[in-house]
């Protein structure tokens, strides 16, 4: 749910994920690439044979396994003569949101004492201010979508009376969860014998950490996993409650009549389906040339006629918000708007209140990086496909490890927990490179939008270089009889493929339980599954997971 630049091919920086409508002062390469998926930097993208990627992981997978390697204390990693010698800990865990939370529990599992340091709340960005939250809003405008659409109803044989709503109630629906998923998180931690150490975490020096003011803790391996906070364009004053974050915006201390979001990516387009439901109008400021720009094209045209059009959305595509003033003394919320080619002043619109949906920055601030001669990039600390933290100098830092959204590879929770799991199984013998490709997104809208992979641009582009055929398939929603039940069958299953081997390039969903349906493809490319063995699995009837199975089959593969 962030926002996004193109960026050239020579250029790894990590970027935001969506669209945005503010002005940015980085200067753009004279031969862009599109890198809008999922926030995905450049490297993670992968552009060499994914099938080559898939032999060096397993080549490096046996390797590892043969000479029974342990990363944390061998020489691959660095050494240094500042260490100490003995520790208070095997590994500590600096921020306890899904990342960490995820290396912390698979850290135990292996055998390693470990600690977690959090200076805020156990859980992070998304289970208190992202995912968790969001999701529960989403379940209310769900509902209520369901039991406003009276043509809907009448096609079940149903009869509802006027739905209406408790703002209160709802907001406490998402407070609660929140509360919940975040003692969960607490109390598995504890219960399988994780420090949960409460104070800012600094870095000090090699295996040292600083926690709070005073204590001072040691451990053979760190793993930095800080997450990120909203991003805030210059020129955008946010006074949290009429100009607003998606921190703000999750709290949904008020509905207001009018309300233009800035960006219409997945935080944009997930707020846009709960406002309305609520009875809000909503006016997007995008400053590309089309919404939903890190989407599929074709993906996000359908779900443009599905999301955007019928609703109370209106919206200004090529635009920048140069300034956006809160509502004060009986006066709206202002929005300046350029065009975001020629840099000409095109109108100033008025609303109840803005939400600002740009994306996130990484939240990499005072964690004594200077200590270790580590420069973040755009904030971002710069690591290898290990998640190794690379110093100012182009060296590994010993011991050391980044996750998730401070590292900006992908700027996704479950991403943050994979990335964490697979250097703890580096840090217990295996050696292993997890493969970004293969982690799915989801945008929880009504219907809802899935995506892994790339993106059929990206894959042409990827196939002009490198010199292969690509292939697409599609199937309906509207020829599954589990969706034709629900009365649901508006939707699309979209695969882009080699036909020449059978490797899935990317798989879109826009439909019906989309998020829940990606993850059949998302596993075979992790497991480097080809076209003609999926086309031989078995699927129950009547279920959406048919939707899959039509798309496999459907694929036309050499051999």
């Amino acid at each position: 749910m962030q926002a996004s630049l193109s960026l050239s091919v020579s250029n790894p920086a990590a970027i935001p994920r969506s669209g945005h409508g503010f002005e940015s002062s980085l200067p753009f390469p004279s031969k862009p690439v599109n890198l809008r998926f999922c926030g995905l930097r450049r490297e993670a993208l992968g552009f060499s044979s994914t099938s080559s990627s898939i032999s060096a992981y397993r080549s490096n997978r046996n390797a590892a396994r043969s000479k029974k390697v342990w990363a944390s204390l061998g020489s691959d990693n660095g050494s240094s003569s500042s260490a100490p010698k003995s520790f208070d800990y095997d590994l500590i865990i600096i921020g306890a949101g899904v990342g960490g939370h995820g290396a912390a529990l698979h850290a135990v599992e292996k055998g390693l004492k470990t600690a977690i340091v959090e200076g805020d709340v156990v859980g992070g960005t998304c289970v208190n201010r992202g995912c968790v939250p969001s999701k529960a809003l989403l379940a209310v405008s769900g509902r209520m979508r369901e039991l406003q659409n009276e043509h809907h109803l009448k096609a079940l044989g149903l009869q509802v009376s006027a739905a209406s709503y408790d703002r209160q109630g709802v907001a406490d629906h998402a407070n609660n969860l929140a509360t919940k998923i975040r003692s969960n998180l607490t109390n598995s931690m504890k219960a399988l014998g994780v420090d949960i150490l409460t104070g800012f975490g600094t870095v000090l020096g090699p295996q040292k950490v600083k926690v709070g003011k005073d204590t001072v803790v040691t451990a053979k391996d760190i793993i930095i996993a800080t997450g990120s906070v909203p991003f805030v364009p210059k020129g955008i004053e946010v006074d949290g409650k009429t100009v607003i974050t998606s921190d703000h915006a999750l709290k949904l201390e008020s509905v207001p009549d009018w309300i233009a979001i800035v960006g219409s990516g997945y935080i944009g387009l997930e707020f846009s389906d709960v406002y309305t439901a609520l009875g809000s109008e909503v006016t997007f400021v995008e400053a590309l040339d089309q919404l939903m720009p890190g989407f599929d094209p074709e993906i996000g045209k359908l779900a443009q006629r599905v999301l955007i059009n019928p609703r109370k959305i209106d919206y200004h595509t090529g635009v920048f918000a140069t300034k956006i003033t809160p509502a004060k003394d009986g006066k709206p919320v202002t929005i300046e708007l350029i065009d975001a080619k020629t840099k000409e002043p095109k109108e100033t619109l008025e609303v109840d209140a803005a939400l600002i949906a740009t994306g996130r920055a990484p939240f990499t601030n005072g964690l004594g990086l200077e200590n270790i001669n580590v420069a973040t990039q755009r904030g971002f600390i710069p690591v290898d496909d290990r998640m190794r933290v690379i110093d100012s100098n182009g060296d590994r830092v010993p011991h050391l490890f980044c996750i998730g959204d401070a590292n900006g590879k992908m700027m996704l929770a479950h991403a943050a927990s994979a990335q964490g799991i697979s250097v703890v199984e580096q840090l217990t013998g295996r050696d292993h490179v997890l493969n970004h490709l293969s982690i799915p997104a989801a945008c929880f809208t009504h219907p809802e939008i899935s995506m892994v992979g790339l993106t059929e641009p990206q894959a042409r582009e990827k196939a002009e270089l490198e010199g292969f055929e690509v292939a697409v398939a599609k199937t309906s929603f509207k020829a599954n009889t589990k969706a034709l039940a629900e009365n649901e069958g508006e939707g699309l299953a979209k695969l882009i493929y080699r036909p020449d081997n059978g490797e899935i390039l990317g798989v879109h969903i826009f439909g019906l339980h989309a998020a829940d349906l990606i993850h059949e493809a998302s596993n075979a490319i992790a497991l480097g599954t080809r076209i003609q063995d999926l086309k031989l699995a078995v699927h129950a009837h009547p279920t959406l997971s048919e939707v899959l199975d039509e798309l496999f089959k459907s694929a036309k593969v050499s051999f």
